[in-house]
């Protein structure tokens, strides 16, 4: 039950047309996808960034948004807005495994026919319910990932071409689905951009988790670095 929440942040085409629209000052739009509001240009003389470097950098656009201050906010908001129906669906679950629980041996035939119909009447009403909530979540999941990113995107290309990198790629998925096919650490950015945006947005890191009576173990505020090549992919 609870795996229909696990975060799935769907960003290959958002980040496209982001990164386009960073590069030409103008909004761009990938297949099949809605317009996207253009990013904006950088503060001097209206222009992009120019890459004039020849280094590479890797991104993991997944963890850099789920990680950064704002993102950690939202989406925690999100999660927290989503619990009441995980409640219920949990509680549909149980309803339909208490009955299957009441299916014996030495039922009568119509007996077992009415638990059956019971059990397939509310196996119905549950995936309808669950689909609904995975949709909705994951619509407003997207939303968030969208406005997110629209700020986020000049500030990776930025810290790219400050740095001295020509190429930028998006480790969010492992090969074959994605790029790349193994990168190092040390090309790894997404930590420094993290850092860059939550700079920039001003956000406040979340506060600390209460400390677990008897821990003596410090909470941790901040997530960990993403490690470049290994993302995957609310439900």
């Amino acid at each position: 039950m609870t795996s229909m929440f696990t975060r799935i942040l769907v960003i290959g085409a958002l980040l496209s047309s982001f990164m386009a629209s960073a590069q030409t000052g103008s909004a761009a739009q990938g297949a099949g996808a809605a317009p996207l509001p253009s990013a904006p240009s950088s503060a001097s003389a209206n222009e992009p960034p120019v890459a004039t470097g020849n280094k590479v950098a890797t991104i993991n656009i997944t963890g850099a948004l789920a990680g950064c201050n704002e993102g950690q906010r939202d989406f925690g908001i999100l999660d927290k807005k989503f619990e009441p129906r995980q409640t219920e669906l949990t509680g549909m679950n149980n309803e339909i495994e208490y009955l299957k629980k009441q299916i014996t041996p030495t039922m009568t035939d119509a007996a077992r026919g009415t638990v059956m119909k019971q059990i397939e009447q509310k196996q119905k009403a549950f995936e309808r319910s669950r689909q609904d909530a995975a949709d909705d979540y994951q619509s407003q999941q997207n939303e968030v990932a969208s406005r997110i990113l629209a700020k986020m995107a000049p500030v990776m290309v930025k810290y790219a071409a400050d740095n001295g990198f020509g190429l930028l790629l998006d480790t969010t998925k492992q090969w074959p689905e994605g790029q790349v096919i193994w990168a190092g650490q040390t090309v790894d950015i997404t930590r420094a951009v993290v850092d860059a945006y939550n700079a920039q947005s001003g956000v406040p890191a979340p506060a600390a988790p209460a400390k677990p009576a008897g821990s003596t173990a410090a909470p941790r505020t901040t997530p960990p670095a993403s490690k470049p090549a290994t993302g995957t992919t609310p439900k």
